[in-house]
């Protein structure tokens, strides 16, 4: 048992430490030249890539921050222009409706005009007629008088006057 607890697995002599110590130092060199110096500026290629990464971003959103704005003010000037048109379509069709009335206005003061002139004309045409009928009335009237043995002229007068108030003409 004794031999046992006596028993070291690494028992470092200076020999096995010196060939482990120039092993790892020759193992280091060759792996700084192989393998750190590729993997130092991968590290740093990355660290730019990400760091140009992050400048594009604060870019991309500063320039979406400005189209923004710039579309919001285009959205602006897309609703005061709509309300423009809207507003001289409002113009325009009461301007078309005054139009349209004062036309109808003018075309009804020209059919009043124009039955006020038939009405006149008929009005000549019956009085020509009127005056014709009273014409013949007249005639009639004369005929009968004649036709009349009257005694006196102050008869015929008074029967001429009873005949004129008969037929009263205005």
């Amino acid at each position: 048992m004794i031999y046992l607890i006596s028993f070291t697995p690494f028992q470092p002599t200076f020999g096995l430490a010196f060939w482990s110590l120039v092993i790892f130092l020759l193992f280091w060199w060759i792996m700084s030249r192989v393998a750190f110096k590729p993997i130092a500026e991968a590290l740093q290629k990355r660290e730019h890539d990400i760091q140009s990464s992050l400048d594009e971003a604060k870019n991309a959103r500063m320039e979406m921050s400005s189209m923004k704005a710039e579309n919001d003010k285009l959205l602006a000037e897309a609703r005061e222009q709509r309300t423009l048109i809207l507003n001289e379509a409002k113009e325009q069709k009461a301007k078309i409706l005054a139009e349209a009335k004062e036309q109808a206005k003018a075309e009804s003061s020209k059919i009043m005009n124009a039955a006020q002139v038939e009405i006149e004309a008929q009005k000549k045409v019956a009085m020509q007629s009127l005056k014709a009928d009273v014409g013949n009335m007249a005639l009639d009237i004369a005929e009968k008088v004649i036709r009349k043995d009257l005694k006196n002229d102050s008869a015929q007068v008074s029967f001429v006057n009873t005949l004129v108030d008969e037929i009263k003409l205005n």
